[in-house]
């Protein structure tokens, strides 16, 4: 069965301590024919400040070391998570420049600047209506994201979610859901796609309404990601992702080269 992991997490990324070569050993032992390693680029930092340079020394060193010990046995694409890209054109061209990229996953992780630019992981959700406002906030920045070109497919779309865990029921997307339909027609029209984020197997189920708004849109593309930032839940997810997409009425899981996607059939 083919298996591609092409949301993942080293230690060129600030939140993960894991080499490249441990990653790819794992995906190795997982069974994976393709590791795509998106390393974190925001260019608002956790609290809200600009970061609008990336240094590729780092991912280029690592990537060395991994190709040489595992280029000939797995496909491994060189990758970006690229977050808040769409607030500033120039830096995200100059970035995206970079040669021999693949794939860049475009995601939102912080508020706007207006509302402090803090990363979602660091607010309040005490209420449903902190959950709410942040949503309300979230979706706004991933429309305008939708419609940039930087990024290959759209990331995460509920992402949030993943730290509303306080004494309330999950939040409810429903109101969203028009905004999520024109970020879903917006990748369409571009020719771009969007991803299922397993975050390590924890979500799944709560991909079903966008997958399935995804198809009635005309949506193809799907990329598939763990969200592991350490060798152990590499994978994790993958398989029941590919179920969910052909119940669902897929027939392809993509992988990018190049910054275009290559269809694979699901089996």
């Amino acid at each position: 069965m083919f298996l591609a992991d092409c949301h993942t997490h080293s230690l060129c990324s600030p939140d993960s301590n894991a080499p490249m070569l441990q990653m790819a050993q794992k995906a190795y032992e997982y069974g994976l024919h393709t590791l795509c390693l998106t390393d974190h680029c925001d260019l608002l930092s956790l609290e809200g400040e600009r970061t609008l340079d990336y240094d590729w020394t780092p991912v280029h060193r690592e990537r060395k070391g991994m190709l040489d010990a595992f280029g000939a046995r797995l496909d491994l694409p060189m990758g970006l998570e690229f977050g808040m890209g769409h607030l500033f054109p120039e830096a995200s061209e100059k970035i995206l420049g970079e040669p021999g990229l693949d794939f860049v996953i475009g995601s939102c992780h912080n508020l706007d600047e207006a509302a402090g630019g803090r990363d979602f992981y660091l607010l309040p959700y005490d209420t449903l209506e902190d959950c709410y406002r942040a949503l309300d906030n979230y979706f706004q920045s991933m429309l305008a994201m939708a419609a940039s070109p930087c990024y290959d497919v759209v990331g995460h779309v509920i992402y949030p979610l993943r730290y509303m865990n306080g004494p309330y029921d999950t939040p409810s997307l429903d109101r969203y859901r028009d905004q999520i339909r024109e970020i879903l027609r917006l990748a369409i029209q571009s020719g771009r796609g969007i991803e299922i984020n397993t975050w390590k197997g924890q979500t799944l189920r709560e991909w079903i309404p966008i997958l399935r708004d995804y198809r009635e849109l005309g949506g193809e593309i799907l990329t598939v990601g763990s969200d592991a930032h350490a060798p152990e839940p590499l994978g994790r997810g993958i398989r029941e992702a590919y179920g969910l997409m052909a119940d669902c009425g897929f027939r392809y899981v993509a992988v990018y080269h190049a910054r275009k996607p290559e269809m694979i059939r699901l089996k």
